[in-house]
C-alpha cells in the first residue's frame, strides 16, 4: 500500500519520518509550499510531489496533516480532482475533528478515519523520536480503521478506538492535562513572584515537587500521588489559602480544582470525613453553592 502525506509541517514531517524509520512504504509529501515538500522528502528519503492530483493518484492511503481548519478545504480540493478515489483511504491526525470532515467520502467509493497521537509536536525534525512511546486513538469506517490501526500497531504503538461523537471531550481532556497544566503552573509561579521570589528561583524551588508528583501519579495513579492539606483534611490550612487568595481568579480556580482533589482524597481515604473541607471549598462570597 502506497502511503502519501498531504502537509509537511511538524506533524506531517514527524509522522512521515517515524513511518520510514519503521519500514513503512511512504511514497512522499505534498504541501502548498514546494520548499516544505522538498524538505520533508529529503528528511525522510521520499518524494516531494508537485501537486495534489499526483499524490492522490499515486497513493492508496493518504494522511492529511494540515491544521484542523484546513482539513475540510483539502478534502473539497481532492473531491474536485478529475480522478477516481475508489478504494482509497483518507485519514487525518486531528484530535478534535472526527472522520466526518470527509463528508460524502463513501459515495465516492473511498473510506475515512482519523488517528490522533497523544503527543506534542514541538520540533519538525526531532519530535518523531518520542512517537515510539505514544498511544494513538482512532475512529472511522469499518474498512479504514483495521488497516490504519494495524499500520501503527506493527510499529509497536498501542491504538485505542473511540466513538466519533466523543472527539470533543477527548481533545478537551488532552488540553487539560497538557496546556492547562502549564497554565496552572504559571499561576503558581505568579503567586511565588508575589512573595518576592524571582521566576528562575521559583522554577528551581518547585521543580522537584512537580517532577516527583507527576512521576508518582503516572506510575501509580492520582490517589497514590495525592498529598497536601485537602487530602489530610486540614481545614484551617485550606481556609488560610482561600483567605490569602480572596475573591480572585486564583481563588476560584483553587475552589474548583479543589473539588476534584477532594474526590481523589475521598477515594484514597474512604474512612476519613471530609465534610468540613467540602463546605469550605463550596463557600463563595459567604454563600454555599
Amino acid at each position: 500500500m502506497e502511503i502519501g502525506i498531504i502537509g509537511a509541517g511538524k506533524v506531517g514531517c514527524s509522522m512521515g519520518k517515524y513511518m520510514t524509520e519503521h519500514g513503512q512504504e511512504l511514497a512522499g509529501f505534498y504541501s502548498r509550499s514546494a520548499r516544505s515538500s522538498e524538505e520533508a522528502g529529503t528528511f525522510t528519503g521520499t518524494k516531494a510531489y508537485e501537486d495534489l492530483k499526483t499524490i492522490v493518484a499515486a497513493c492508496d492511503l493518504l494522511f492529511v496533516a494540515v491544521p484542523d481548519d484546513r482539513i475540510g478545504d483539502v478534502w473539497q480540493e481532492i473531491c474536485g480532482l478529475p480522478l477516481s478515489l475508489e478504494g482509497k483511504i483518507l485519514c487525518h491526525f486531528s484530535g478534535s475533528l472526527s472522520s466526518a470532515v470527509f463528508s460524502g467520502i463513501e459515495d465516492m467509493g473511498a473510506f475515512a478515519c482519523s488517528i490522533h497521537p497523544m503527543s506534542a509536536f514541538s520540533d519538525k525534525f526531532t519530535s518523531y523520536q518520542q512517537l515510539k512511546d505514544v498511544t494513538l486513538t482512532m475512529e472511522g469506517s469499518e474498512r479504514a480503521t483495521p488497516i490504519v490501526g494495524a499500520l501503527f500497531a506493527d510499529m509497536g504503538n498501542t491504538v485505542l478506538t473511540i466513538a466519533p461523537e466523543t472527539k470533543g471531550l477527548y481533545h478537551c481532556s488532552a488540553s487539560l492535562v497538557s496546556n492547562f497544566m502549564i497554565g496552572l503552573y504559571e499561576m503558581g509561579l505568579d503567586l511565588l513572584k508575589q512573595c518576592g521570589i524571582g521566576e528562575e528561583d521559583a522554577r528551581g524551588l518547585t521543580t522537584p515537587l512537580v517532577k516527583n508528583n507527576i512521576q508518582t501519579m503516572l506510575e501509580n495513579g492520582t490517589a497514590a500521588a495525592l498529598t497536601g492539606p485537602i487530602e489530610r483534611g486540614d481545614v484551617k490550612t485550606v481556609e488560610k489559602h482561600l483567605e490569602a487568595l480572596g475573591e480572585s481568579v486564583e481563588g476560584n480556580v483553587y475552589r474548583d480544582l479543589g473539588q476534584y482533589v477532594l474526590q481523589v482524597a475521598e477515594r484514597k481515604n474512604p474512612d476519613r470525613e471530609y465534610g468540613e473541607i467540602e463546605k469550605v471549598l463550596s463557600d463563595r462570597n459567604g454563600d454555599r453553592v
